[in-house]
């Protein structure tokens, strides 16, 4: 089992609580770069949202 599958079990049903965690972790990455990455720190957080914020069970949308 991979560490995604895994962290995706443990975060089953608190779905808005990881969302709001990758929201924080990337204010502070930009933040702590000023800025300068901020078009590819909100490309990985769409995309941590959509690993996170979807049931396994299902397709991607």
């Amino acid at each position: 089992m991979s560490m995604l599958d895994k962290l995706k079990q443990m975060l089953k049903g608190h779905e808005d609580q990881a969302e709001k965690g990758i929201d924080k972790a990337g204010d502070f990455a930009d933040e702590k770069t000023q800025g300068k990455y901020s078009s590819q720190v909100d490309t990985a957080q769409d995309k941590l949202k959509e690993q996170f914020g979807r049931d396994q069970d299902q397709p991607p949308q």
